[in-house]
């Protein structure tokens, strides 16, 4: 129903910015939801940030005033922009669709292919 494309990731240095992104297609008009996870070695996935519909964002702890999630509705594609990157940041980031199916009122979760974010000291 909904298909996830995401991009950006890459090797840095820490201090340094990257921009993560990614492209939702399929049936983009029942998403709920949209966010984007981490998953390190080793460890179970855990939220980043989300985005809402209508624009409400929510962010981790760890992330608040480094990290902004960010939509373009016209491309149905969301962002990541990451800003101030430690090495603790490394880790795999998926992208997340909640999307509501017509037929049901429960939310089916979509996840991209995860892209490899790394910093280095």
């Amino acid at each position: 129903q909904v298909q996830l494309v995401e991009s950006g990731g890459g090797l840095v240095q820490a201090g340094e910015s990257l921009r993560l992104s990614c492209a939702a297609s399929g049936s983009t008009s029942r998403i709920n939801l949209m966010g984007w996870y981490l998953q390190a070695p080793g460890k179970q996935r855990e939220l980043v940030a989300t985005i809402s519909s209508g624009g409400s964002t929510n962010y981790a702890d760890s992330v608040k005033g480094r990290f902004t999630i960010s939509r373009d509705n016209a491309k149905n594609t969301v962002y990541l922009q990451m800003n101030s990157l430690n090495p603790e940041d490394t880790a795999v980031y998926y992208c997340n669709a909640a999307v509501r199916p017509f037929w049901s009122g429960s939310l089916v979760n979509y996840w991209g292919q995860g892209t490899q974010v790394t910093v280095s000291s």
